[in-house]
């Protein structure tokens, strides 16, 4: 079976009082980039983040779901104690460890008009795996 190449892309999905974040694309990696974007999209309009600053960010987990909530939240809590947003980022995952560089700059409240934050990524509708068509899928709900 030949696997259709997809492009990645990032969507939300209702939860109660919360909100879901999910990531797709060609690799494990890129389904987890598009996931944080998803997650930044949340806050606020990916458009006016500029990729100023360039921040490295490492976890590791016992599996590709746990990895997953480790990774946004490493996101979340580099968010809060920098005071930024982000809204690009490489992602490479080997063997249940991430390594990644997240680029972003400080919140300018008038500029990104933040609508939300988010307290943490949680283990409601977490999914990460390989679509019967090929992209990866890598989701769970966000506490708002």
């Amino acid at each position: 079976m030949t696997k259709i190449p997809v492009p990645g892309r990032w969507e939300h999905f209702h939860h109660m009082a919360d909100i879901g974040v999910c990531g797709l694309g060609g690799s494990l990696a890129e389904a987890f980039g598009q996931a944080a974007l998803a997650m930044t999209a949340v806050i606020t309009d990916l458009a006016s983040v500029r990729p100023a600053v360039e921040i490295p960010i490492r976890c590791q987990a016992p599996d590709v779901e746990l990895l997953l909530v480790d990774w946004l939240n490493a996101l979340i809590y580099e968010m809060a104690v920098r005071h930024m947003l982000f809204s690009r980022f490489q992602v490479t995952i080997t063997d249940l460890a991430l390594t990644a560089r997240a680029w972003g700059e400080p919140v300018d409240r008038l500029r990104h008009q933040p609508a939300v934050e988010i307290k943490g990524a949680t283990y409601t509708a977490l999914k990460v795996a390989q679509t019967p068509d090929g992209p990866w899928l890598a989701q769970c709900v966000v506490d708002v």
